[in-house]
């Protein structure tokens, strides 16, 4: 009989439960403030809401066994977008909206077999806003997040962004036969692979300049017009990083901008992020998100209404990065009821209820001690930072 979870599935202790919940109640809180309204997608869906019109293979899914094609959802955002294409589609616009829930996806294991990776999520979307100004919010949002999360400095917070249209700028001047390959070659920045292609040498030249082409934002930006000349799409993000830079600086955190970036999920059709953080071993992502016109186009969105953006934090992620580190509002007061004898159980049921009214965690034990040392080692050990002694003798 297997006693260990399914491979990628998690046992949470109550100290990780408790961090989940704060971390999640401080970011919905500030979403809350921006006007973002919380909702509770399904953990199940239809596998054709899932895919997010062929933006997620089959094969990221986690299916279930069921008459209809069901699965569990690999992320929040499609089951959002359809709920506001269809439910929510006489709400008036822009539709903030927000939520936090439990993901699952399909992962290789190292056997290579495939496992179930299960993480926490907590993000927003917005619906009905297009052009720079959803990219303007949802960004500030994003910083203005991060600075409830009370990551230091030593986490050197980064966030990296990119533009899927930027990428259509790049290969304009390949040959469509060419084009998947040189695509790849820049996304997965293989230098070699980029210069065997078949390609005249002024152009070879100019795509490995971009693909070289990544850091401060005002840089990035100004080597991109030189190589490709001036554009609505550059013009944007001009104005973008002009009001979200002051922002990044006084929370922490560094930007950039890599023209070639292009998530897992191909979910994304414009502005595309990462929050990026540094780990024990190796940078973890925080938070990503991005603009998705196309999927709420999917579901049946038309005109002005058919525009979409958000993000998630991942909270599990975000709670590892923490260990060790005590951020405000951790410390939380756990009072431990004991007493020396039977006769007064009652005595101390009756203290818990005042503790209970004071808003203070406080448990009983039920049964009595010699002494008050030895209710002591107990309080000790459930770490309890108070002991409340009843005994009639004292």
């Amino acid at each position: 009989m297997a006693f260990q979870p399914a491979s990628g599935a998690k046992d949470l202790n109550p100290k990780q439960v408790e961090r989940n919940h704060m971390l999640s109640k401080k970011l919905s809180e500030v979403y809350r403030l921006w006007g973002y309204e919380e909702v509770s997608p399904p953990r199940v869906e239809r596998l054709g809401t899932l895919m997010a019109g062929g933006a997620i293979e089959s094969e990221d899914i986690v299916k279930l066994v069921a008459d209809d094609p069901l699965g569990l959802r690999p992320e929040m955002t499609a089951s959002i977008a359809r709920a506001a294409c269809t439910r929510l589609a006489e709400c008036p616009r822009p539709l903030r909206l927000s939520a936090t829930g439990t993901v699952f996806e399909n992962r290789e294991s190292i056997e290579g077999g495939l496992c179930i990776e299960e993480n926490l999520q907590c993000g927003v979307e917005l619906f009905g806003v297009g052009g720079i100004s959803g990219e303007m919010e949802l960004l500030s949002l994003l910083l203005d997040s991060m600075d409830k999360l009370e990551l230091n400095q030593s986490h050197h917070p980064t966030l990296l962004i990119g533009h899927t249209s930027i990428m259509e700028l790049v290969l304009t001047d390949i040959k469509k036969e060419n084009r998947d390959e040189v695509r790849n070659a820049l996304v997965d920045f293989d230098r070699l692979k980029l210069e065997e292609q078949e390609l005249n040498e002024d152009l070879k030249a100019k795509l490995l300049t971009i693909q070289d082409c990544r850091g401060y934002p005002s840089q990035v930006l100004k080597a991109l017009e030189t190589n490709l000349g001036k554009s609505k799409i550059l013009e944007n993000l001009n104005r973008l990083f002009a009001m979200i830079e002051p922002i990044a600086k006084r929370h922490g955190i560094e930007l950039q901008l890599d023209p070639t970036f292009q998530p897992h999920f191909e979910l994304y059709t414009g502005i595309i992020f990462q929050l990026i953080c540094k780990g024990n071993s190796a940078p973890v992502v925080i938070a990503s998100g991005g603009r998705y016109d196309e999927l709420v186009k999917h579901f049946g969105a038309k005109g002005d209404n058919a525009t979409g953006l958000g993000f998630s934090f991942a909270i599990d992620k975000i709670r590892e990065l923490l260990i060790g580190y005590k951020a405000n509002g951790d410390e939380v007061d756990k009072i431990i009821i004991a007493y020396s004898k039977k006769n007064i159980l009652e005595e101390a049921l009756k203290r818990q209820r005042y503790w209970h009214k004071q808003h203070k965690v406080a448990s009983v034990e039920l049964e009595p001690f010699e002494n008050k040392e030895a209710a002591l080692v107990v309080s000790k050990l459930r770490g309890c930072t108070k002991l409340e002694w009843i005994d009639d003798l004292e």
